[in-house]
């Protein structure tokens, strides 16, 4: 059975809950002006969702975090790494550069386990 968390956006769930594991993404709706300031709160807003069902960022397996510009990847990864903590907490991660949506400097996608 998947468990899906509505979402604010037609055509997509929050997350997805299945044998385990949440699968999310977040962006900053409110597009803060700098990839750190994005970053921040893309972060504060999965761990919300994370703790939401049960899961938290030291339950993180993999993270793929998109970049629109691949040179910000210091910025992005200094707030990354501030915010996961110690070693024992750090997934499988992946930088992407890539387009993304209208004013996003970041995405970040998640898969955890839930507890």
């Amino acid at each position: 059975m998947i468990k899906r968390v509505k979402g604010d956006y037609r055509g997509r769930s929050r997350a997805s809950i299945h044998n385990g594991l949440i699968y999310t993404v977040g962006t900053d709706i409110d597009s803060a002006p700098t990839v750190a300031g994005q970053t921040r709160r893309i972060l504060a807003d999965l761990e919300a969702v994370l703790i939401a069902a049960g899961s938290g960022k030291d339950k993180i397996v993999q993270a793929t975090v998109y970049l629109r510009d691949m040179a910000t990847k210091s910025e992005m990864d200094a707030v990354w790494c501030d915010w996961i903590g110690p070693p024992e907490n750090w997934p499988q991660r992946a930088c992407i550069g890539t387009d993304l949506a209208e004013e996003d400097k970041v995405e970040i996608v998640l898969v955890a386990a839930v507890a």
